[in-house]
């Protein structure tokens, strides 16, 4: 129950990250609207994203955690310590060599990006001045994974899993103090907004590094030299850096073949935040919790509690994301039309919406066993191999988006998106299966089964819920509209966890008297 409850940890902690998050962007709107100090906040908080992705969650966690990990199986705490130092130093250097980098080409950088924006003098000046405030973001964020990484090594997820909240807590307030000052002036609030996004940084690191303190690790400060341990890191985190590559690429193509369609781009960015939310705090967090733990399995030598985590892992996802695909397939039109149908945002836009979210749906299921069978790969220091299915997926995902588009539109993209999901999942499953690294629990396969039938059952009635529901949800009153979606919300969870406890899918009453015990 140690992997529930990890799990527990840090996808409550995604969750009230991605909630915040909404606050935040709700605020954010108020604050700036859609003019130029909007465009030039986006393109300058997703620069050092767009790195941090890249080099720092992705490539650099899926490296470093399992040969941390096997630094402290097999030559104790004191060797782990020299290996954090080094790999700390040279991480740190490189990041400040990247961001001297930056500072000096960030004009080429933004018209790069952002190539738009030239026409424009006073936007484009801003997002330059912007983005060279906020990219030293990315020094703290990947310092932050760097420590996380060593965190999650010895099964400690909290910190690291809250500290993004305080992103969206420390903008919240900068985002309201703006808004009560009345502060009009572009470059005034420009620059407010992005020592805002440095100044969350400092404090997300803040609190990881306290819970390093409280562990008991402290890291030597090495000068940064390119170590056996720095290459080796190097050769595993390439691969991962053109994964995570390949992922970008897929989202420019996307967004170049929806641009062909007015209004297409904003119509998949809200449709991606509300399947993002599941994936998020499901996918991630099995993610975050299960590659530590399956490393110092394998570097144990514990091939019984290897198999047991991941087939674990595999039902703790499902039990949790099944359900959530088949509600976001079946009652897309009224979660839509609650949460964005107002002001511009009109019929046709939900219509437009949910048609996407729908595709999407049937393709959470894939993008979260994904971060399940993943760290199987990396967990043995291979990750070239989930490269070369990031790149068949990329390959599937654009063809797909071509061939659909033309008769389906934007919904064609979603749907292609999901299909190269599922095929880049699969290809996870079936090699890991045919070497030997995942054997299927036939008990776990049978409840995943009836898993699926309760999820089935549970669209049934909220299919009809809705319809009767139908004058609440589609009232002119938004707190009538917003109980009547909760109502929908609260009668699938109670119908789908009835099927699954009698059923014997899930004994979910048994999972909450664990977590209950173990939190107590």
């Amino acid at each position: 129950m140690s992997l529930l409850k990890n799990f527990a940890t840090v996808g409550g902690a995604t969750m009230a990250s991605r909630l915040l998050g909404f606050v935040r962007d709700t605020l954010l709107a108020a604050a700036v609207g859609t003019g130029p100090v909007a465009d030039a906040f986006v393109v300058a908080f997703r620069l050092p994203n767009l790195f941090r992705r890249l080099f720092a969650e992705g490539a650099f966690n899926s490296a470093f955690i399992p040969l941390f990990g096997r630094a402290v199986e097999e030559e104790g705490d004191d060797a782990a310590r020299r290996f954090a130092g080094e790999i700390g130093a040279g991480l740190l250097f490189c990041l400040l060599v990247l961001t001297a980098l930056a500072q000096i080409f960030m004009p080429a950088v933004v018209w790069a990006l952002a190539p738009g924006f030239v026409g424009d003098a006073l936007k484009y000046d801003l997002t330059v001045l912007m983005s060279r405030i906020a990219f030293p973001y990315l020094v703290f964020m990947s310092m932050l994974a760097f420590i996380g990484g060593i965190l999650n090594t010895y099964q400690r997820f909290a910190a690291a899993a809250f500290a993004p909240v305080m992103l969206n807590v420390v903008m919240s307030l900068v985002l309201g103090g703006v808004i009560l000052s009345g502060i009009e002036d572009p470059y005034t609030l420009g620059v407010i907004l992005t020592v805002g996004v440095t100044v969350a940084g400092v404090v997300q690191l803040s609190v990881v590094l306290w819970d390093l303190k409280r562990l008991g690790f402290r890291i030597p400060v090495y000068r940064p030299r390119y170590t056996k341990s720095a290459k080796r890191l190097l050769a595993l985190g390439v691969p991962g850096v053109i994964a995570g590559g390949v992922t970008q690429i897929n989202v420019a193509v996307g967004q170049v073949i929806a641009s062909l369609q007015d209004g297409a781009n904003a119509l998949l960015y809200y449709a991606d935040r509300l399947y993002q939310l599941p994936l998020g705090v499901i996918g991630i967090a099995i993610g975050v919790v299960l590659l530590p733990s399956l490393t110092r399995q394998l570097r144990a030598g514990h091939e019984d509690q290897y198999q047991r985590s991941l087939n674990n892992a595999l039902e703790f996802s499902l039990v949790l994301t099944l359900p959530s695909a088949v509600a976001l397939a079946v009652v897309p039109h009224e979660i839509v039309s609650v949460l964005f149908e107002r002001g511009r945002f009109d019929a046709l836009a939900t219509e437009g919406t949910a048609a996407a979210l729908a595709a999407f749906a049937f393709g959470l299921p894939a993008f979260v066993l994904n971060k399940v069978f993943s760290p199987g790969y990396f967990a043995r220091e291979d990750t070239k191999t989930p490269m070369w299915f990031a790149g068949i997926g990329m390959a599937v995902n654009v063809a797909l988006s071509l061939a659909f588009f033309p008769f389906l539109q934007h919904v064609g993209i979603a749907l292609a998106t999901t299909v190269a999901g599922w095929v880049n999942t699969g290809l996870l499953v079936i090699v890991l299966w045919r070497r030997g690294h995942f054997t299927p629990d036939l008990t776990v396969l049978r409840k995943l089964a009836l898993i699926l039938i309760a999820s089935a059952l549970m669209g049934v009635v909220i299919h009809f819920a809705a319809i009767g529901l139908a004058p609440w949800i589609s009232g002119a009153n938004l707190l009538i509209r917003a109980a009547g979606l909760a109502a929908l919300v609260a009668t699938g969870m109670i119908v789908f966890g009835v099927f699954a406890q009698l059923s014997g899918g899930s004994n979910l009453v048994a999972h909450f008297r664990a977590l209950k015990r173990r939190n107590t």
